[in-house]
């Protein structure tokens, strides 16, 4: 019996291709999926990144699936937002090959069931983990069947419903795709010319897109596609102040997630644009519930609740937020990695809605992005710290011992250890799922409040 916990993560399955998977394993991941979800679906719908190993995973993955009698509807080159989109239209369980932002060497499968409902390891991947360890029972019955199906109009032009950019002023966007998926979504989205090389100005909206790194390309030649990693974003900054843009967007490798920058050049705090997106979200329903993880800005709960709206605190992670969005209600959703999760998109995250609810905002009004987005960053941030431990449970200990006593000290544990010291501002550490890895992230109403606040958390972190 083989031991697949080092792929099988909290979210998806993970892994270096050759050494920890290859077809014959993810053909047995097919099967085991398809045996999960066979009592409510007869079919399953898979797409996959531009990684050399992604359409020959993904055709073993159909495989394994059409084994146990279930049907398959290939979407081929996709998004994971745009697989979730399949999922959704189509009432379908999905399967999307990407290793997302993880170097070449990676690859690894998303899935979720109908209408984009995840699957992690509360709400299915465990089981398929044990099914594939203890061995996949064959099926006697027919094999299914694959047919081939192309969404990505219907994906774009879905988005566009969803966001009205006709009315904008012209703008001028960089977008990084980084070599990613961006590269194939962006044209279509913003309907652009094909014989442009994926830039020019769009046939249909008031939107220039200067293109960046979009050829499909899974060795990633130019930058990792990370855009959480500042390393990542200069490029892009570079060339916003080159050309004179409006905005810059920047996507991971699976186009999920999207970073802003605005004219300047500098980043858009992904809290800031959580509490944008929020504040449009609620001008259309005004009182709806807006969720986000207990790392984004407190900013973002303090401008729903000024704005009428209801703000839910979450653990981090896109299981957690898609779970409480549906027992809320919730109109929206953001994360502090530039996940972003919208009702009318079956729950799931896109950060391309997110990125065109950016430009509707900003070309709805006369003045700058950066003047824009002041408003929603109110407080000075560290980003995520990680620090390499051979005993985490014990460093949080500490920490908590260190600060849980003090008087004005709230603290919490939804999520790793969560310390409020009021005006000193506030830290979260949580343990790394997958590395020795604490991650600190530390909010505080300044930039040398915060560096006095790590300062002091590292200490003990790192003895």
């Amino acid at each position: 019996m083989q031991d697949l916990s080092a792929i099988v993560k909290a979210y998806d399955i993970r892994g270096v291709v050759g050494e920890q998977l290859d077809a014959e394993l993810v053909r047995d991941f097919g099967a085991a999926f398809a045996l999960l979800i066979k009592p409510d679906s007869p079919s399953v719908v898979i797409g996959h990144d531009m990684r050399d190993s992604s359409p020959s995973l993904a055709s073993a993955f159909a495989e394994g699936v059409t084994s146990q009698g279930l049907d398959v509807v290939l979407i081929g080159l996709a998004s994971t937002d745009e697989l979730y989109f399949a999922s959704g239209s189509l009432g379908m369980p999905g399967a999307m090959f990407t290793a997302s932002h993880n170097p070449a060497k990676y690859n690894g499968i998303k899935l979720c069931r109908a209408g984009a409902a995840p699957v992690g390891q509360d709400s299915g991947l465990a089981e398929i983990k044990d099914t594939v360890e203890q061995g996949v029972p064959e099926f006697a019955g027919q094999r299914g069947t694959v047919v081939e199906r192309d969404v990505l109009a219907d994906y774009a032009a879905h988005l566009r419903t969803l966001v009205d950019l006709s009315g904008i002023r012209q703008l001028k966007v960089v977008v990084d795709a980084g070599n990613g998926m961006g590269g194939h979504t962006v044209p279509a989205v913003f309907d652009l010319d094909p014989s442009r090389g994926g830039g020019g100005l769009s046939r249909s909206l008031p939107v220039e897109i200067v293109p960046m790194y979009f050829e499909l390309d899974g060795t990633f030649p130019n930058h990792e596609a990370n855009p959480l990693d500042p390393a990542n974003l200069v490029d892009l900054q570079a060339k916003v102040r080159e050309v004179g843009a409006d905005v810059g967007l920047a996507f991971d490798g699976d186009a999920d997630r999207c970073f802003v920058v605005d004219e300047n050049g500098d980043a858009v705090p992904p809290s800031a644009v959580t509490a944008l997106v929020a504040v449009r979200e609620l001008a259309k329903e005004p009182g709806g519930t807006v969720i986000h993880n207990l790392i984004t800005s407190k900013a973002v709960p303090e401008i729903v609740s000024e704005n009428g709206g209801q703000p839910v605190r979450t653990r981090v992670g896109h299981s957690f937020i898609k779970a409480k969005m549906a027992e809320t209600g919730a109109i929206f959703g953001g994360e502090h990695s530039a996940h972003y999760y919208f009702r009318d998109f079956w729950r799931a995250d896109t950060g391309m809605l997110a990125a065109l609810h950016v430009l509707a905002a900003l070309g709805e009004q006369d003045g700058t992005l950066s003047a824009l987005t002041s408003a929603y960053s109110r407080y000075a941030a560290s980003g995520e710290i990680n620090s390499t431990v051979a005993d985490q449970a014990d460093r949080v200990r500490a920490v908590r011992q260190a600060f849980g006593g003090r008087e004005s000290a709230s603290v919490d544990e939804l999520d790793g250890l969560t310390v409020d010291l009021g005006e000193q501002g506030w830290f979260n550490l949580r343990a790394s799922n997958t590395e020795p890895l604490l991650r600190l992230n530390v909010e505080a109403v300044d930039e040398a409040a915060v560096k006095a606040l790590t300062d002091e958390v590292l200490a003990i972190v790192r003895g």
